[in-house]
């Protein structure tokens, strides 16, 4: 058959002749068994199927029925554009279908919101004032559920919101949201039972309603709960809240322990705010090291390869346990009667991943500034700390396992003697453990200077090490050292940059998940940021070892190629403090 004639002009289209001229391909219906038996006896080369074009008065008329037929608000028709097309029918979804679809889990491309679980009603959760001042989203973080406010709240929410601290931020970053979220209701009065939706201010998580209390309740609470607290008024709108929504759940959330308790006693649910926890258990957090089992190399020797570089060995693996690592961890195979292994996991391409060996911090020959490692977990955190390819490291363990002095140690190394940075800046959060003992004069160094006790001892420790230099030589070593250490308050970190600088944030436990970011944040080209805390010392109020800022940024950053992280596990400061830690 000859081809059509070739085109005159640009964009030119074939004629009708021309495109009645091309072959058909012929429709056969076949059952499988056929169709698998004329597939064994087809030739070697069989004529490719040519297309067809689908008609575009049909695919226009067949468009036209659909859109009609939704219009009028009836049920989509069966509309085929042939009699022979097989393409699949609309129809309207049954009230099952859509039963299954509210309640599947959410698929596709995108962030879509999180569908509800339960066929009942949404939950009525009724906020406490500390839950607000506590995390400033707390609004938007309960999915598909209803938040109310009870009027006192509000009061309460507009006495803390002048100052400078954490606490009248955030009480002035929710009356910013809540302006936000009835900024349209133009000083009509609000309807205590329309709500307003959460999602409109941009935070398409938030799939309930916010409610008002707008109106008195009649409270009826034991004698002994005096009407005038806040607490006790908040517990009466919960009680008055049930008895209008019997068919729904109220429940009061509040970070008091006490006022959780006198809802209970009084029959009322109340829970914690966990939304802002990382982990349920801190045994679940990353420790960072992961033993590997006795029969690891016999099981991943297939395809093994293994080289040389710098005096290092890699090998790449692949097996069963390559899905279980993580880019930075280390990983160790201890055996009786067999030299150990330690190493690292440096790259997982695929079901590959890539070890290598690790420096030996334990022998003194590898000493950092006259430190060396005690045991397997602090070799494991001097790689991390003197590893210039790692920008945040996170230490965390119990008293007396070494964070500081491996941390000022090798910041000492890498300053004095590496000149891979320019100067050492020590921060920690000022909580004090007992009472506090009032302002404390001088500059912000001097001021700073009481909080400071653990790294002036780990400096004497590390001057002490040198005994050949003679007094007259550790003095001007010790001036040397105190000029390269910074002692910054963390109260003035907002909108600094630091440009090669090794930052060590001791205390970390201490810090919220926001304030941690606000730290790390600072952070420029060059500079290393170095975590230390324990999570069983942590002293700010309503912080537990899950919600944490220490925890926060150990689950954040695991993976990452850039950080890591190792818990200390083994405490090296002396007999009296190991057992003191275990039976005290």
């Amino acid at each position: 058959m000859p081809l059509p004639k070739p085109p005159t002009k640009r964009a030119d289209m074939l004629t009708a002749e021309d495109f009645a001229s091309q072959p058909k391909p012929v429709k056969q219906t076949k059952s499988s068994a056929t169709r698998a038996a004329s597939a064994k006896a087809a030739p070697a080369f069989t004529q490719p199927p040519v297309l067809e074009l689908v008609k575009p008065s049909a695919t226009t008329s067949a468009v036209e029925k659909i859109s009609a037929s939704t219009k009028a608000g009836g049920a989509l028709a069966p509309v085929r554009a042939d009699k022979s097309d097989s393409a699949p029918v609309a129809t309207k979804p049954s009230s099952s279908d859509a039963a299954k679809a509210r309640s599947g889990p959410a698929t596709g491309s995108g962030t879509m919101r999180r569908r509800r679980m339960s066929e009942g009603p949404a939950k009525l959760f009724v906020l406490d004032t500390n839950v607000l001042l506590h995390d400033p989203m707390s609004l938007f973080r309960f999915e598909e559920h209803d938040v109310y406010l009870p009027m006192i709240t509000l009061e309460e929410l507009d006495g803390h919101k002048k100052g400078m601290t954490e606490v009248a931020r955030n009480a002035r970053q929710v009356s910013r949201d809540l302006d936000q979220l009835a900024a349209d209701m133009n000083g009509s009065q609000m309807d205590p039972t329309a709500g307003i939706a959460l999602a409109k201010t941009g935070h398409v998580e938030a799939g309930g309603k916010l409610y008002f209390q707008t109106n008195g309740m009649e409270i009826h609470l034991p004698a002994g709960l005096p009407q005038g607290k806040a607490d006790n008024q908040i517990l009466g709108v919960v009680q008055a809240l049930r008895s209008q929504h019997p068919g729904r759940d109220v429940v009061l959330v509040s970070k008091d322990i006490n006022m959780r308790i006198k809802a209970r006693a009084l029959g009322l649910p109340a829970d914690d705010y966990t939304s802002d926890k990382t982990l349920e258990d801190g045994d679940l957090l990353y420790t960072g090291v992961l033993p590997l089992p006795a029969d690891f190399w016999d099981r991943h020797a297939k395809g093994m390869e293994s080289w040389q570089q710098g005096g290092v060995t890699y090998y790449r693996v692949s097996g069963p346990m390559v899905p279980v690592f993580l880019v930075n961890q280390f990983v160790y195979l201890e055996s009786p009667g067999a030299t150990p292994w330690y190493g690292k996991v440096i790259e997982i391409t695929g079901k590959t991943a890539v070890l290598r060996t690790l420096k030996d911090y334990a022998n003194q020959k590898h000493s950092v500034w006259g430190v060396t490692a005690r045991n397997r977990e602090q070799n494991f955190a001097l790689n991390l700390l003197m590893d210039p390819e790692c920008d945040f490291v996170t230490l965390t363990g119990s008293a007396g396992t070494g964070k500081t002095l491996m941390t000022l140690a090798s910041a000492l190394s890498q300053v004095l003697d590496e000149r891979r940075y320019t100067e050492i800046i020590v921060t920690r959060v000022t909580v004090p453990v007992g009472e506090d003992i009032g302002f404390l004069p001088g500059t912000e160094e001097e001021k700073m200077s009481p909080w400071m006790g653990a790294l002036d001892d780990n400096l004497e420790v590390l001057a002490r090490g040198d005994s050949s230099a003679g007094e007259w030589g550790r003095a001007a070593t010790n001036e040397l050292v105190r000029s390269k250490i910074k002692i910054k308050s963390m109260n003035f970190m907002r909108g600094r940059t630091f440009l090669n600088k090794f930052l060590i944030i001791d205390e970390a436990q201490n810090l919220t998940p926001k304030q941690m970011k606000t730290l790390i944040t600072r952070a420029g080209p060059g500079t290393k940021i170095i975590c230390l805390g324990n999570l069983a010392q942590i002293d700010t109020p309503y912080l537990t070892e899950g919600s944490s800022g220490l925890t926060y940024a150990v689950d954040k950053f695991k993976g990452w190629p850039h950080s890591g992280h190792v818990t200390l596990a083994r405490g090296e400061r002396s007999r009296l403090a190991d057992f003191a830690s275990e039976v005290l």
